[in-house]
């Protein structure tokens, strides 16, 4: 990245968007963090990285940050993520994931800059029926959050053909780790996935975990899932914003893996970390659950030169160990 890049980043204080703030921060990007910090607190900034507290449809505000600081690129991770809570609260997940994103892009489109890079979700693509994922796989999502997700994606295509805007989609499938220093981790609450919640009922944090299903067509019976690393995750972002002020079309990408470990796979990689096994139950299944789910990353590779760095399950657990003691 270029010394003179003016990021601004929406949901700053996130879990990836937290991790994002450090890399662009530490390759010499200037940062301002836009954040109503309903997801938790703030986490430490980079030395030199600006903080604004408020919310993305504020039109005003968002303005203001845009000509102030001089920004040239946008990256968007501000949302709500708990898919269950979407089902219930629908309203919610479509005001804030998209009403409140359509008007993060009209300021953009009054305001520039074009540069636009979208956090988005493996949810787009529903109950697929081959894995692994590439995405030109059918969109068709079976909760609110991945359909609201899946309307900023068209929104994005629209903008670009309409008004210019160079944009990415990248879509995560699941994003785990912490920082390799211990200092920025996940810190949702409540806290809804596998690993953290592994480690905590380990340790005894929480109580024993409920493993939704054993009779699913796997290997060991247990759903499997695509981890990639948070920091993965960061750098692909970069490669992003790289590629479109270039002007290269980048559009929806899909950031996992490539590979899959199963819920007992991670129980068990996470007990040898630990040294002690992770305390759970056995549940049923849970409904709407997939029995795999995997990325094809050949495009990530291909367009971006994105190869996940820190992809061993063990090395994604001992860093979230690091950072949870």
């Amino acid at each position: 990245m270029s010394a003179a890049d003016q990021i601004l980043v929406t949901g700053g204080a996130g879990f990836v968007g937290s991790h994002f703030v450090r890399a662009a921060c530490d390759a010499g990007s200037q940062v301002v963090v836009l954040d109503d910090l309903s997801g938790g607190p703030l986490p430490a900034l980079p030395d030199g990285a600006v903080f604004a507290r408020g919310d993305i449809a504020d039109r005003a505000l968002v303005g203001r940050l845009l000509r102030e600081h001089r920004i040239t690129a946008v990256v968007h991770f501000a949302a709500r993520i708990q898919v269950g809570e979407s089902v219930h609260k629908p309203e919610l997940y479509f005001d804030v994931n998209l009403v409140r994103a359509l008007a993060l892009l009209d300021v953009l489109r009054a305001e520039g800059p074009n540069v636009f890079v979208f956090s988005s979700t493996a949810a787009v693509y529903g109950m697929p029926e081959i894995v692994p994922i590439v995405e030109s796989s059918p969109l068709a999502p079976i909760n609110p959050y991945g359909m609201a997700k899946l309307g900023v994606e068209h929104a994005l295509a629209s903008y670009g053909v309409a008004h210019g805007l160079r944009w990415a989609a990248l879509r995560y499938f699941n994003a785990v780790g912490a920082h390799p220093d211990g200092t920025l981790r996940e810190a949702h609450d409540p806290e809804t996935h596998l690993i953290p919640l592994a480690i905590d009922a380990t340790f005894g944090r929480r109580p024993p975990l409920t493993v939704f299903g054993d009779d699913y067509p796997t290997p060991d019976g247990t759903c499997i899932r695509d981890y990639a690393h948070v920091c993965d995750l960061a750098v692909a972002h970069l490669a992003a914003i790289e590629l479109l002020r270039a002007g290269t079309l980048v559009g929806a990408v899909n950031l996992g893996s490539g590979a899959g470990f199963s819920v007992r796979q991670v129980l068990e990689i996470t007990a040898r970390v630990l040294g002690r096994s992770v305390p759970h139950t056995m549940g049923p299944r849970r409904a709407g659950d997939p029995a795999v789910l995997t990325a094809s990353n050949a495009r990530a590779s291909q367009l971006l030169g994105w190869r996940p760095a820190r992809n061993e399950l063990a090395t994604i657990i001992d860093d979230v160990v690091r950072s949870r003691r």
